[in-house]
């Protein structure tokens, strides 16, 4: 049956059909709809784990049991999974096993543009790539056959235009293949430096086959053109971009397979045009493997190494004319993003802002506390590291930071990276307060479940960590839960921990107001005769409150009652219209 889907969701359809037992992922956009896409089949048990490394681990023991397994990541995921990745590339595996790694070129939801390409050479691992939804669905299937084949985990590459975009694709019937038994190997699955120093020559030995597979796979294939002068070797979406710049004037090389790449096919193509030119965004991974072949070529010098591509862009360094396109008539003011109306965040990053707190935040959406007006959080680095940092700076500052300085991380990238660092501080003893903005979530990536929400990737009742107690055991003697709805509450729990002269941990739980079964109050308004005009509701950044002729205004459509305005405003002007019913 052929119809329209998502990038990701046929790869989902391809693990799938494929076959896929047990998968296992953590969300990150923009993988996040794979694994989405594949709690949906029931055949299929798939789970949110609390980070990458620990989804690689189930993936890889699930296929250690004979079953074909699946986990998915975003590209910097796959650094928190790299420890597994390099090391099952010398196990090997037993079933097959699947890692989607999806990149974000143009940092839509990243804060690096980071090339997975290096990793699949690095860990000597296969990757494909594929360029539309109908090979994201055919290549995850031929990652199975590749993965036992050759006996190691396959690498799927995607990026955010092939895993947000849509394209035909035609679904077939789900073949479970029979499990292969598991059978105890100390000298195959033991990693003591014994084990792998024999395992190593395996993965050297895997790599030439799979070099010889790239040569007639037809994953890589050339595209003939009518002009020889200049041909393409291109890959993903900058292969779209080129077909539709270019059409059939240009021979193509298009490479399904990234790693390793076809040594004699590049050679074949590149004598058969007069130059040479390489299309791929970001690093230029395939230009530099060309150029150690010694054959000359194009690429990075014109192209640009940074963001994503467009079909203009590829036009004007290939030298073909360029789409002018229909300028609009008035410039459309700037959107930037902001934390949504009735955010819980709101009410304690005013309060860290008012106390003129250090704050070193975290990767969520409460990242967004680092935008104005409230310009609270100084510092963001990778998932975790704000408990983690707080330690270090303090340590280094001592008395000088200690009773104005916070870390703020999120419940789910806490139980992702967070703990280890809360430990870190339970431990080595600096006097640090860490604030978890506890929204009974994982907001950023669209409302995954996580190991404090209580609830399964299909929304069933499952296990669920007790954030308190788990902060206790580690050793936290002043641990307190304010509601950041709570102005008063918040700044007297913040001012009291920074005071104290221990280690402590405030949890600010209030579930994000976007979830469905959040019932609101009310929307406010402004009692125009009461509102003196100053500004002071202005200062928590919220998208429902508005300035005009000298009021306050509330956008009835985006107020969720909140009123955390109302706490600011000394003159009495807020009001609920649920008293006008």
């Amino acid at each position: 049956m052929k119809q329209l889907m998502l990038g990701n969701a046929a790869a989902a359809r391809g693990l799938y059909e494929a076959g896929v037992a047990v998968v296992s992922s953590y969300p990150g956009t923009p993988s996040t709809e794979i694994t989405e896409e594949l709690a949906k089949y029931d055949e299929v048990y798939s789970e949110w784990a609390p980070n990458e490394k620990v989804a690689m681990e189930v993936a890889f023991g699930a296929s250690l049991a004979g079953k074909r397994s699946f986990c998915g990541m975003k590209h910097v995921g796959l650094n928190v999974a790299a420890d597994p990745l390099f090391t099952v590339s010398y196990t090997g595996v037993n079933g097959g096993m699947v890692i989607a790694v999806a990149d974000d070129a143009g940092m839509h939801s990243s804060q690096n543009e980071q090339d997975s390409r290096h990793y699949a050479r690095s860990a000597k691992l296969p990757m494909l790539e594929p360029a539309d939804s109908a090979e994201a669905l055919a290549f995850a299937k031929q990652a199975y056959e590749i993965s036992e084949t050759f006996d190691c985990p396959v690498l799927l590459k995607m990026c955010t235009r092939i895993a947000h975009s849509q394209s035909v694709v035609e679904t077939g019937e789900r073949v479970e293949p029979q499990a292969k038994p598991y059978e105890k190997n100390i000298a195959k699955y033991v990693m003591t430096p014994a084990n792998a120093i024999r395992r190593h020559p395996h993965v050297d030995e895997r790599m030439e086959k799979l070099a010889a597979f790239a040569e007639t796979s037809a994953l890589n294939r050339v595209e003939e053109g009518t002009d020889h002068a200049t041909g393409i070797i291109t890959s993903s979406t900058s292969y779209q971009y080129v077909k539709e710049v270019c059409g059939d004037r240009f021979p193509i090389l298009k490479l399904g397979m990234v790693w390793p790449l076809p040594e004699q096919k590049i050679r074949d193509f590149a004598a058969s045009v007069t130059t040479l030119t390489v299309v791929e965004e970001l690093d230029g991974f395939i230009e530099t493997y060309v150029r150690e072949l010694g054959i000359p070529c194009g690429g990075k010098a014109f192209f640009p190494q940074l963001g994503e591509f467009s079909q203009n862009l590829v036009a004007e360094k290939i030298g073909l004319p360029v789409h002018k396109g229909t300028a609009l008539d008035e410039t459309i003011p700037p959107r930037p993003p902001a934390m949504c109306a009735g955010c819980p965040h709101r009410g304690m990053f005013y309060t860290l802002s008012r106390n003129k707190c250090t704050v070193l935040g975290d990767i969520g959406c409460y990242t967004l506390g680092a935008a104005a007006p409230l310009n609270a959080i100084e510092m963001t680095l990778c998932m975790g590291a704000s408990v983690s940092s707080i330690h270090g700076y303090n340590k280094a500052l001592g008395t000088q930071s200690e009773h104005k300085t916070v870390a703020v991380i999120g419940d789910s990238t806490f139980m992702h990276s967070g703990m280890t660092g809360l430990a870190n501080i339970a431990y080595n003893q600096s006097n640090s307060t860490v604030i978890i903005l506890d929204n009974s979530i994982t907001g950023m990536t669209g409302h995954q479940q996580n190991p404090t929400t209580g609830y399964n990737i299909k929304g069933d009742p499952a296990g669920k960590i007790d954030l308190e107690a788990l902060c206790h055991a580690m050793g936290f003697r002043r641990v307190r839960v304010v509601d950041p709805y709570d102005l008063d509450a918040c700044d007297q729990a913040v001012r009291e921990e920074l005071a104290a002269d221990e280690p402590s941990v405030i949890i600010s739980r209030r579930p994000c107001a976007l979830l469905k079964y959040v019932k609101h109050k009310a929307p406010l308004r402004v009692d125009p005769d009461k509102c003196v005009g100053c500004k002071s509701c202005m200062r928590i950044g919220c998208p429902a409150l508005s300035f005009k002729d000298g009021k306050a205004r509330v956008d009835a459509t985006l107020c969720v009652g909140c009123g955390v305005c109302s706490q600011l405003c000394k003159a009495g002007a807020f009001e609920s219209t649920a008293k006008e019913g």
